[in-house]
């Protein structure tokens, strides 16, 4: 497996995180009923039932994709997990799990693995351990 298919979970967390972020930003557009005080009686319930409308469709297409990533990201989380329980060397298992499925950088990865490793160690080991795999 490459650092490529290795990322993929990270990225889809991204993806993830963004779409329900403009989901709700989407309904709090939608939703937001308070108008404009402009002095002028008269109700202002035509344009807040359109602004819902428009949003509407918007809304649920992103909750459509939301909902397709977040299945995705199942897959590539137990797809990662499988690749990641079938290697030998628990150093390199740790590092994999840390880095790939928890999204931890190099230093926090090192940090919690302890044993005065240094980010750049781990980072080379794991390299190592792709690259010989391949190889094999």
């Amino acid at each position: 497996m490459t650092v490529k298919e290795l990322s993929q979970l990270y990225y889809l967390k991204k993806e993830i995180k963004m779409q329900r972020e403009r989901i709700s930003e989407l309904e709090a557009i939608a939703t937001g009923c308070t108008g404009k005080i402009t002095g002028i009686p008269g109700g202002n319930s035509k344009s807040n039932s359109d602004k819902i409308g428009r949003y509407a469709a918007q809304i649920a297409d992103l909750r459509c994709l939301l909902d397709l990533n977040l299945k995705k990201g199942f897959f590539e989380l137990n797809r990662l997990t499988q690749y990641i329980q079938d290697i030998d060397d628990s150093l390199v298992r740790q590092i994999m799990t840390y880095r790939f499925i928890y999204g931890f950088n190099w230093q926090k990865t090192a940090l919690i693995i302890g044993g005065n490793n240094k980010p750049d160690a781990l980072r080379i080991k794991m390299y190592r351990y792709l690259k010989n795999r391949q190889l094999s």
